[in-house]
């Protein structure tokens, strides 16, 4: 069996690798029939898609063969229509052409026929001016100057009632104009009518402090008047203490000061200096805050950090107890206010108004006029040539020569003369203007004076027959002599003194 097996091995084994090569040489010879026929089919689908795109590409061009042919014919359409419109223009050209050379023609042959008529004309003209001279026994030159001069006359004596009466029809027109704008500003311009005071009254908790104020000796409040150069009057006057002085900033110090040491208890002479400081730093501190609140409150903006600081000193400096800053705001007010009336430029009138007694901050300090300190300061810190010019002539120490100079002065002069503005009394007031004008008629030649402006300035009419132009100067200067030497007034007072003569005549 083991042998019947191994032959079968050794027959089969031949016989099964004749099989497989068999079938194998019958896959690929199917392998190779497929190839082919996928070839072929590739080739006729390949030779298909050529003549497709040839196609596409023969009926592309035919495409864009006939569009070129379409835009080409609408083009020569379009130079077709464009040259008969050509012609047709150059047509209507030869036919203006012709008759503007007719017209020439006409123009011509009539300016021929004018130089005609004009010679013609000038022989008649000389004809008729000889006859004129011959019968008048004036020639033609003559006769012209006469008939213009008579002529003249009419024409001037016309002319002048004319113009007096615009003049005084103008003066009626505006006076009644600004007396309208004045009360609207006045209205609109709400102030306090409270003048300030050269006193300050500290509040005491108790009597005992005043002891304690005064300190062993006196020496504490000593300490406190050389610090502040303030009076500090203890009297009967029951748990309160008055600060007496005439600068308002250390009234304030001292106010501040002493205040502080009546909180804190401690009050000896070395808490006293510390006391003084800080108050002087607080004071600094208000007096930037007010000038700051001040040119906010009026709209005036880009001031220099110096002049706010000097705004905010006006807020402890009074005139005739009107207390300045308040003034000052006021005055910026009221000018704005008419300047926006009148049409006139509102922020130059509200920075000179606010700006006009810059002077009054420290005209304790430097000498001169208060309006000429003022302007230096405000020239120093680059204001304009308007604003200067405003503040200089709102005294008028210069003529104004601007409407807005006009419009501070102004207003300088209703915010200081309303009533309650300031704490003269009317019969101090009265006195002093009346004294100002007895000094002036004291003098040989004068006339009449006024007192005007609230006795800032003296208005002096002269005799003419009796005072020259020279002796004019002379007694200008005589009368300020006299003024500086009988009177006590606040800054400067304007002596204008005036000569006129006049030739009045009445038609009957």
């Amino acid at each position: 069996m083991v042998v019947v097996g191994i032959v079968g091995i050794i027959v089969g084994l031949p016989v099964g690798f004749y099989i497989r090569k068999i079938i194998a040489e019958g896959k690929i010879n199917s392998a190779e029939e497929i190839a082919s026929r996928t070839v072929e089919d590739a080739e006729k689908q390949a030779e298909t898609n050529k003549k497709e795109i040839l196609l596409e590409a023969k009926e592309e061009v035919h495409r864009m063969r006939n569009d070129l042919e379409k835009e080409n014919r609408e083009r020569r359409y379009e130079l077709q229509k464009l040259e008969r419109r050509l012609v047709h223009k150059e047509e209507t050209l030869d036919r203006k052409s012709e008759s503007l050379e007719k017209k020439d023609e006409r123009l011509n042959k009539k300016l021929k026929d004018l130089e005609g008529k004009e010679g013609e004309i000038e022989e008649l003209y000389k004809k008729q001016v000889e006859e004129l001279e011959r019968l008048s026994g004036l020639t033609s030159d003559e006769a012209r100057e006469l008939l213009l001069g008579n002529i003249r006359k009419d024409i001037t004596h016309e002319a002048a009632i004319m113009i007096k009466e615009i003049e005084n029809k103008a003066k009626e027109e505006a006076e009644k104009r600004a007396k309208k704008i004045v009360s609207y500003a006045i209205q609109k311009c709400a102030a306090d009518h409270v003048a300030e005071t050269t006193v300050t009254v500290v509040n005491l908790p108790n009597d005992e402090m005043k002891g304690r104020i005064i300190g062993r000796e006196g020496r504490n409040i000593r300490t406190l008047e050389t610090l502040t150069g303030i009076d500090l009057i203890i009297d009967d006057t029951p748990e309160a203490v008055i600060l007496s002085g005439f600068d308002p900033i250390r009234r304030e110090i001292a106010r501040i000061a002493l205040e502080k040491l009546i909180v804190d208890g401690r009050i000896h002479p070395a808490r006293i200096e510390e006391m003084v400081e800080k108050a002087k730093k607080e004071v600094d501190s208000h007096i930037r805050e007010q000038g700051e609140e001040a040119a906010f409150d009026t709209g005036v903006h880009g001031l220099h950090t110096e002049i706010i600081k000097l705004l905010g000193r006006l807020k402890y400096r009074t005139s005739y107890g009107q207390n300045v800053l308040k003034h000052s705001i006021e005055v910026a007010q009221l000018a704005g206010i008419m300047a926006a009336e009148i049409g006139a430029n509102v922020k130059i009138a509200k920075r000179a108004g606010l700006l006009h007694d810059l002077g009054k901050a420290v005209d304790h300090e430097v000498e001169g006029p208060h309006v000429a300190i003022g302007v230096d300061i405000a020239r120093k810190y680059k204001e304009s040539k308007e604003v200067l010019h405003a503040m200089e002539a709102h005294h008028g120490d210069v003529e104004p020569q601007t409407i807005e100079a006009v419009l501070v002065q102004a207003a300088d002069a209703i915010s200081a003369a309303r009533p309650g503005a300031r704490r003269e009394t009317l019969e101090s007031y009265i006195k002093r203007l009346e004294k100002l004008e007895d000094i002036a008629n004291d003098f040989e030649g004068v006339e009449k004076s006024f007192a005007i402006q609230a006795g800032r300035e003296i208005r002096i009419m002269v005799k003419p027959d009796s005072i020259d132009d020279i002796e004019l100067i002379h007694l200008a200067r005589d009368i300020v002599k006299k003024i500086e030497h009988e009177l006590e007034y606040p800054g400067q007072i304007k002596v204008n003194v005036i000569r006129e003569t006049r030739a009045i005549e009445y038609a009957k």
